[in-house]
């Protein structure tokens, strides 16, 4: 590092993340801002049943105003396992429950200012159970695509979403690689 912080302060404390704004110095004198979200990070899980069909959820995304295609996926509370919640926010969401939660990697959905980690499972030998979705989450469905049909769906822009084109690709790469 070319640089210390000279102060940290946290500026707002929310629900779902807090900001904090460090005043830093660079080696050179020169002086600079960094603001930063502060986020427990989430799992997001890619639930393949035993026909190979792929489960997305379609969820009404605030600010963007609009649905959109997503592997199930929640924030962590804090000290709470990532393999734990992404079996729970399976169930949740989609109502499915699995014995096989097995890491598929991580990723920094914003390195450039927020400190959000989200940790990518694998679900098989899914058992289909009730969901128990929260408030927010009531008007979400559940589709059951192909890993061909999801593939089409991202390069012609109907998937968007960076966790699930994440997720499927550390899935093509776990199926290839074995």
């Amino acid at each position: 590092m070319n640089f210390k912080v000279t102060e940290s302060k946290k500026i707002f404390q929310g629900h779902v993340f807090d900001i904090k704004v460090d005043q830093i110095e660079y080696d050179s004198g020169n002086k600079g801002v960094r603001e930063v979200i502060l986020h427990n990070g989430g799992a997001v899980v890619v639930p393949v049943k035993d026909n190979g069909k792929i489960i997305l959820v379609k969820q009404y995304r605030y600010p963007f105003g609009e649905f959109i295609y997503e592997l199930p996926a929640g924030k962590l509370e804090i000290n709470e396992d990532p393999k734990e919640c992404a079996s729970r926010e399976l169930t949740e969401e989609t109502g499915y429950t699995s014995e096989n939660v097995k890491p598929l990697g991580k990723i920094y959905t914003t390195p450039g200012f927020c400190n959000e980690i989200l940790y990518i499972y694998l679900a098989t030998n899914l058992k289909p159970g009730k969901h128990n979705r929260e408030e927010g989450e009531h008007g979400m469905e559940v589709y059951e695509f192909t890993l061909e049909e999801i593939n089409k769906m991202i390069t012609n822009g109907e998937i968007v979403d960076s966790k699930t084109i994440s997720g499927i690709h550390y899935y093509q790469i776990n199926k290839i690689n074995g």
